[in-house]
C-alpha cells in the first residue's frame, strides 16, 4: 500500500477564533477589509499574461440553516441552503421564509438558525517574497494553507489577533 508523503516546502495551519463571527455583515466586513486594505502587505503581480490583485476572492460558500416547527413549537424537518455569495445567501434566507409551498410541504413554520449558518471565503494572496498562499477565513477558524516562509505565518498570526467576531 503507498504511504502517504509530506512534501517539502509547504505548510498549513488552522486558528481557531475564541468568537464566532456573529453573522454575515460582521464577517463580510472583515473580509473586505483584508482585501481593500491589504493588511498583509500582499503585492500584485502577473502569471500567465493575467494582471492579478494582490489578495483575491477564489471561493465563496454561505450556509444558511432552517428548522421547522408545527404549532406546538415541536421541530418537524429541518434544512439547508448553500450560496456563493453574499447577495444569493441573503436573498434565499428571504425566499426560503416566505415559501408557502415548502412551509405546507413540512406542515410548519420555518425558522432561519443564524448561529448554525456556515461562512467561508478563500483568498489568494501574493506576498512580497514571490510566495503565492491560501487564506480560507470561515465563520469560526482560519486556515493558512501552501506556505513556506515562516513570516508568512507570523504577519497572518498578528492581523489575526485584531481580528474577533
Amino acid at each position: 500500500m503507498t504511504q502517504f508523503r509530506q512534501r517539502p516546502g509547504t505548510k498549513s495551519a488552522v486558528r481557531i477564533f475564541p468568537d464566532p463571527f456573529p453573522d454575515i455583515t460582521a464577517f463580510d466586513a472583515i473580509i473586505r477589509s483584508l482585501i481593500l486594505k491589504n493588511a498583509l502587505g500582499c503585492t500584485p503581480y502577473r502569471s500567465a499574461k493575467v494582471n492579478h490583485p494582490p489578495v483575491q476572492r477564489v471561493r465563496e460558500m454561505y450556509t444558511a440553516k432552517f428548522v421547522y416547527r408545527d404549532t406546538n413549537g415541536k421541530q418537524i424537518g429541518r434544512g439547508s441552503e448553500v450560496y456563493n455569495t453574499i447577495e444569493g445567501y441573503q436573498n434565499g434566507i428571504a425566499a426560503v421564509i416566505s415559501n408557502m409551498a415548502n412551509r405546507a410541504a413540512h406542515g410548519g413554520k420555518v425558522k432561519h438558525l443564524l448561529s448554525a449558518d456556515l461562512f467561508s471565503v478563500t483568498l489568494k494572496c501574493h506576498d512580497p517574497n514571490g510566495e503565492l498562499y491560501f487564506l480560507s477565513v470561515a465563520r469560526d477558524r482560519l486556515t493558512l494553507s501552501s506556505y513556506s516562509d515562516d513570516e508568512i505565518r507570523k504577519r497572518v498570526g498578528i492581523w489575526a489577533d485584531g481580528v474577533s467576531g
